[in-house]
């Protein structure tokens, strides 16, 4: 299995809004690829001081890297630019891959 995970800082005062959206628009639209088994979001318990937002975490699972390099080249730009349409400038993101073993 392979794990596509998002890690996403958001503006405190748009957490809640972000939440809504992430469960009712984008969320969906990853899973309808059909690239993606299962997913899970999650919230970051252990804030730092130096970090002035709110950080939550989004895992993606897929069987085979073959699905994530068809999410990647096919969907992910798109999905990507009506996130930062939603939220310009109010967030953060970095996004790592890691394959179980």
């Amino acid at each position: 299995m392979i794990l596509y995970n998002v890690t996403v800082s958001v503006e405190k005062n748009i957490s809640e809004q972000w939440i809504k959206w992430m469960k009712t628009e984008h969320i969906p639209k990853v899973m309808a690829t059909c690239c993606f088994k299962d997913y899970k979001l999650l919230h970051l318990e252990t804030e730092t001081p130096d970090n002035p937002g709110i950080t939550y975490c989004i895992q993606y699972w897929c069987k085979s890297k073959a699905e994530l390099n068809n999410y990647l080249e096919k969907h992910a730009a798109g999905l990507r630019a009506a996130h930062q349409k939603a939220f310009p400038n109010k967030f953060v993101a970095f996004r790592t891959i890691l394959n179980e073993i």
